[in-house]
């Protein structure tokens, strides 16, 4: 079967939200065996709207629609499905109630505009949104199916985990895809193709295939069977091979965060972890503390941007920053050992490098970073030259630093 994704929003198209809700919604939909058609992203306009839904079903079983649904008079787009399908508005009661306990809950109060979003298509399935108060909607005519959902990203999610997609897996008697994702870090994609070349060639030929996903700081290694939860064992039995092959480069699987991944060897290893950050400027450490229970082991962080900081915070001595400069081993190694000294950490790591997009030399080009590592054994450090672009070397700096500690903990 085929599907159509339709995003919703004039902020959509012209990039002051960046539409994130089509990758997920295609991504999810694959795992089903749901061959993705088009992918459209219109404005809020009833005309556009009508012209898209004739276009998708045309050519597609399942139309997902997202956006338009909020209290606000630019959201039509329950007004245009009602007209497209020939039936009337109704007030839900039970939705209506349900929007009163969301506001109640909250200790808000409850405009004429939220009790208009109980008003729903009387020949709809009303889809229960229990993040927030539109509801979605499902739509069925002549063995199609449209679905009219918030474009609010976690609701979206909500709404397609929980009632969608079984609700898809049923009318469509779909099997689905199995699919299983591993996590590398520190290898470019590339070379990670060189590497594991036979490994990969083996996974064609049992009938599966294989996806390369990059990003910065990462590459995800997907491994598909169409036959579905049945090739389970098989798969494992490779990414088993994988870990013994590349265990160095591989630190998680299905989208694992590496900071949860080290996170946990901390735990079970009842040890404690601080930062000491210069070019990331607590990017590091928000990594760690993004986790939940994350102060089971993350002390803390010194912000040491300046140099001046980084003598007085850190016990960095001003004649190592005179003699190698800031960005330098000795540097990054004192900041480390300071770190683990002032926060009472058994682990500190330290990063200082040249973000960019100035500030490089020919000697220190922007893109340069060292990494130490204060560990209960003494102190090491790591260089790294990443690119120019500021917001990728913050990035790719501190998912190394993590698969620097990462790989101290397990001896690798």
């Amino acid at each position: 079967m085929r599907a159509d994704i339709i995003t919703i929003g004039d902020e959509l198209l012209i990039g002051q939200t960046v539409n994130t809700n089509s990758s997920w919604i295609g991504q999810e939909l694959s795992l089903f065996g749901v061959e993705i058609a088009r992918s459209t992203t219109i404005s809020d306009d009833q005309n556009e709207i009508i012209s898209s839904l004739d276009d998708a079903l045309n050519r597609s079983d399942l139309i997902i629609i997202t956006g338009g649904l909020g209290p606000t008079k630019d959201d039509i787009t329950k007004e245009t499905l009602c007209a497209y399908f020939k039936t009337e508005l109704v007030l839900r009661e039970d939705v209506l109630e349900r929007i009163k306990a969301y506001f109640e809950a909250r200790g808000k109060e409850m405009l004429p505009s939220n009790i208009q979003q109980a008003e729903l298509p009387k020949d709809c399935i009303v889809l229960d949104n229990h993040l927030g108060t539109a509801s979605g909607m499902w739509f069925e005519k002549n063995g199609k199916v449209v679905v009219s959902i918030p474009g609010v990203p976690y609701e979206m999610k909500a709404l397609m985990t929980d009632q969608i997609l079984p609700r898809v897996k049923s009318y469509f008697s779909v099997s689905g895809m199995y699919h299983q994702t591993i996590m590398t870090q520190g290898i470019g994609e590339s070379f990670l193709a060189e590497i594991i070349r036979d490994w990969e060639n083996r996974i064609y030929r049992a009938g599966l295939s294989l996806a390369y996903l990059p990003s910065p700081g990462i590459v995800k290694l997907r491994i598909t069977s169409k036959i579905g939860i049945e090739d389970a064992t098989k798969i494992d039995g490779f990414i088993q091979e994988l870990h013994e092959l590349i265990p160095q480069y591989i630190y998680g699987k299905n989208g694992e965060s590496i900071f949860d991944v080290v996170g946990k060897i901390l735990r079970s290893k009842n040890k404690t972890l601080g930062t000491v950050e210069s070019c990331t400027g607590g990017a590091m450490s928000a990594g760690f503390v993004s986790i939940p229970n994350s102060s089971d082991y993350f002390q803390g962080s010194l912000i040491t941007y300046s140099n001046d900081l980084k003598i007085n915070l850190a016990d960095v001595k001003p004649l190592t920053i005179e003699n190698h400069g800031a960005v330098s081993e000795q540097v990054v190694k004192e900041m480390a050992l300071g770190g683990k000294n002032k926060l009472g950490v058994d682990y500190c790591l330290s990063v200082s490098g040249i973000a960019g997009p100035t500030g490089g030399t020919d000697e220190k080009p922007v893109g340069y970073v060292w990494i130490g590592l204060a560990t209960p054994g003494g102190v090491k450090a790591r260089s790294f030259q990443f690119g120019t672009d500021r917001g990728r070397n913050i990035e790719m700096t501190i998912l190394s630093a993590a698969q620097f500690l990462r790989k101290e903990l397990l001896g690798i």
